[in-house]
């Protein structure tokens, strides 16, 4: 066939974005118990990681434009996880932190890692294989991002 290319068989791109979709419906009902959705998770780690962040810098870690993230934080401030407030050295600047409520979550979520990695490990995969996985998909991230 002229157009092999364009089989969806011969894609990379799909099986990431299946992936991808998948593994996140394998965290939705940890993520239902805690009421927020995988992109507020996102978000959680990496203000548990490290809290006072501007916007800008949360948009470039997540691959997102700050007008994509900014609805989602709008959100969760509303629900109770983050407050945003403008940098008091550069107005231009929103900084989100998280609340206690926010913080409060990390300690419910701790389990979310080992519970998405043991039901992984029921299938074909070693731990090496998602281990070279997931580095080989941040050398795509890295390439592609630059």
């Amino acid at each position: 066939m002229a157009y092999d290319q364009l089989k969806l068989e011969n894609q990379l791109c799909f099986p990431v974005y299946a992936a991808s979709r998948l593994i996140t419906r394998e965290y939705q009902p940890h993520l239902d118990q805690l009421g927020i959705t995988y992109p507020q998770y996102l978000v959680m780690m990496i203000l548990w990681e490290k809290d006072f962040l501007p916007v800008n810098d949360i948009a470039k870690k997540l691959i997102l434009n700050t007008n994509t993230i900014t609805p989602l934080l709008k959100r969760m401030e509303q629900q109770g996880l983050i407050e945003r407030q403008r940098s008091k050295d550069d107005e231009r600047k929103v900084i989100v932190q998280l609340t206690p409520k926010g913080r409060d979550l990390q300690e419910d979520a701790r389990q979310i890692p080992e519970a998405l990695f043991k039901g992984l490990m029921k299938g074909p995969l070693q731990v090496e294989d998602l281990v070279k996985l997931k580095n080989d998909l941040q050398a795509i991230i890295d390439y592609l991002n630059q």
